[in-house]
């Protein structure tokens, strides 16, 4: 398993979550070192194309609901998200359904003060990428989380 040698990220702040409720700070797009990724909610620059063209973070209900999140929404779960969700559920362990209610019922602050510790690296305490078994910072494996997929 090939690491990065680099100072590793440990801070995750609320623009790192997107509309969807995906934490973008444990994106593998946002850790990389090459072409490093902002999230969702920056600009467009060195984002993938599947980011860029996302139906759900460029969803015209988003664009007149504050907060920016799915929850707002009168359709949510939309179909949209709900597939989305069931991939992230079956390939990684996180909800991103489950995100946006925590969010909603305690608040995007103390929904990132659970994802600090739930997604923080037991080697070397970075952030641990969602879609990578190991930490890509020292190789320790990740904590596995189960989640029912409904």
């Amino acid at each position: 398993m090939k690491t990065i040698k680099t100072k590793y990220p440990t801070l995750i702040k609320s623009p790192m979550i997107a509309p969807c409720g995906m934490n973008c700070a444990l994106c593998m797009a946002h850790l990389r070192e090459k072409n490093h990724c902002a999230g969702c909610n920056a600009n467009d620059n060195h984002k993938a194309i599947y980011c860029v063209v996302c139906k759900i973070k460029n969803c015209e209900i988003l664009e007149t609901v504050k907060p920016k999140y799915c929850f707002k929404c009168k359709k949510f779960p939309c179909a949209r998200l709900k597939q989305l969700d069931k991939r992230y559920r079956t390939k990684y362990g996180m909800s991103m359904i489950e995100n946006l209610e925590n969010i909603r019922e305690f608040g995007v602050r103390n929904f990132i003060r659970q994802e600090k510790e739930k997604w923080k690296c037991m080697g070397c305490g970075a952030i641990i990428c969602i879609h990578k078994e190991d930490c890509i910072f020292c190789g320790q494996k990740r904590r596995q989380f189960t989640r029912d997929v409904r």
